[in-house]
C-alpha cells in the first residue's frame, strides 16, 4: 500500500511540475548585463601593491545564460601564484550589481553591491570580506572604464583614501 501511495505522489508531482515551471519566466540578461560584457575576454593585467608591480592574466565570459560574468584571475606573487575567481551580475530587484570573490589566499567569500555611474563610467561597489589580517573588513572598488580595451579598478580596505591595491586591465 506504500508504494501505491508514493508512486500516486510521485505521479502527481510529475504531472504538476511542467505547470509550476512555465507558471514563472527564468530571469533574462537586462540592459545592465551589457556593462558586464565589456569584460568579457582575456586581459593582461598589472598590479600595484605594497610598492611592488605584477603581472598576471584575467579571463572573462558571460556565463549561465548570460545573467553572470565568470572570471578567472591568474597572477604571479612574492612567493608564488595567487589565483582568484569573480562570479558578477545585475540584481533587478535590488537594482544593484552584486559581486562574489573568493581567491587562493582564503575560504572566505567578499560579497559585494553597488551601483554604475554611466557619465563617469564607473562602478562603485562596496561589501564585506576578510581582511588583510583575516578578520571581516570592509570594501569598496571603483572599476573606471576607461576604453574599450583599458579598465582601471582600485580596491579599498576600511576608510583608507588610498587603495590598497590597483590593477590595470588591458585587453588581449
Amino acid at each position: 500500500m506504500r508504494a501505491l501511495v508514493r508512486f500516486g505522489t510521485l505521479a502527481l508531482v510529475i504531472a504538476l511540475a511542467p505547470h509550476a515551471v512555465r507558471a514563472q519566466e527564468p530571469p533574462k540578461p537586462g540592459p545592465e548585463h551589457d556593462l558586464l560584457k565589456k569584460m568579457e575576454g582575456s586581459w593582461d593585467i598589472v598590479m600595484k601593491a605594497g610598492g611592488m608591480e605584477m603581472k598576471g592574466t584575467v579571463s572573462s565570459k558571460m556565463d549561465l545564460g548570460g545573467l553572470w560574468l565568470a572570471s578567472a584571475l591568474k597572477c604571479e606573487f612574492p612567493g608564488g601564484a595567487f589565483e582568484g575567481r569573480g562570479m558578477d551580475t545585475y540584481d533587478a530587484a535590488k537594482k544593484k550589481y552584486i559581486s562574489v570573490w573568493v581567491d587562493s589566499m582564503g575560504t572566505q567569500p567578499m560579497i559585494m553591491e553597488g551601483t554604475y555611474d554611466k557619465e563617469k563610467k564607473v562602478l562603485t561597489m562596496a561589501g564585506d570580506g576578510p581582511g588583510p589580517d583575516g578578520k571581516p573588513a570592509k570594501w569598496k572598488s571603483l572599476t573606471k572604464f576607461a576604453d574599450e580595451k583599458t579598465i582601471h579598478f582600485d580596491m579599498f580596505v576600511g576608510d583608507a583614501k588610498e587603495p590598497m591595491f590597483t590593477l590595470v586591465y588591458k585587453k588581449k
